[in-house]
């Protein structure tokens, strides 16, 4: 397998534990970097590869720096730029064996593939994560930790239902990415089919921006710096309904909350 040596940090500012930025976040397609300045990953690859690489480099990021790629399912939103961006740059793609099979087709031949197992805490060389599994409707969806230092990172999208375990592996976190997919009103009077409607509101589907505000209410605490509500509707949610209704659930006035951006990477954060 391939193994790369340890980069020299891009940031300029080393005080600091992680970093990460949403490059990415709908339906359209997901991508999120995070790095710790030595070692530089993406959580899925729903882009284009030429997209992802615009992306990157708009908030002063390097492709050439990265290290590997993460695949939390199958979803062409998750998965399409996959194999192009490890193609091009020589990447270890890293996915559940259950989601490999059923996605060969979507992601083509992949020089370096590394499986791993929800549940199994496993190293990309500095940092230390922890794939868990989610609620919806793919082979073996995944959420994920990602830590360093006294810093972590939770990603939990694409999920119907925040179960106990996910609740669990959500805690403690300096930065929580969560779902407020959909907005319960909106779907309801908006012009999806009923079936749609259904999926999309299941215990399989997406939480919605009221189950997004109780998942908050069980894991948030006083060192939680910030909230990121994802994968939001673009026919069925607005940034607005989501953050004024997640946001009734926040208590400590230094965590900070926003929503990520279909169109465009958001902020680049660093986490002490």
């Amino acid at each position: 397998m391939i193994e790369k040596q340890l980069k020299k940090p891009l940031e300029q500012d080393k005080a600091y534990s992680l970093s990460v930025c949403i490059l990415a976040s709908g339906s359209k397609g997901n991508a999120i970097y995070i790095s710790d300045g030595s070692t530089s990953i993406l959580i899925d690859a729903g882009l284009s590869g030429s997209e992802i690489k615009r992306r990157l480099q708009s908030r002063g990021l390097r492709p050439e720096d990265l290290d590997a790629i993460l695949v939390s399912h199958e979803h062409s939103d998750h998965i399409k730029g996959a194999g192009p961006i490890s193609r091009r740059f020589d990447l270890p793609v890293y996915i559940s064996l259950k989601t490999r099979a059923v996605a060969s087709s979507q992601i083509g031949n992949i020089n370096d593939i590394r499986y791993f197992k929800c549940g199994s805490t496993f190293m990309i060389n500095s940092l230390t994560l922890h794939p868990f599994s989610l609620s919806h409707d793919a082979e073996d969806p995944a959420g994920f930790t990602v830590k360093k230092n006294g810093a972590k990172i939770g990603i939990a999208t694409d999920l119907g239902l925040a179960t106990s375990m996910v609740k669990e592996h959500l805690k403690d976190c300096t930065v929580l990415i969560i779902e407020a997919n959909h907005d319960t009103s909106m779907l309801a009077k908006g012009p999806y089919p009923w079936p749609i409607k259904q999926r999309i509101k299941s215990r399989t589907g997406h939480l919605s921006n009221q189950a997004s505000k109780n998942l908050l209410k069980e894991v948030q605490h006083n060192q939680l710096q910030h909230v990121i509500l994802a994968h939001l509707s673009e026919v069925n949610n607005t940034p607005q309904k989501a953050l004024s209704a997640v946001g009734q659930a926040i208590t400590h006035s230094h965590t900070h909350l926003t929503a990520a951006n279909q169109d465009f990477s958001g902020n680049l954060l660093y986490l002490k």
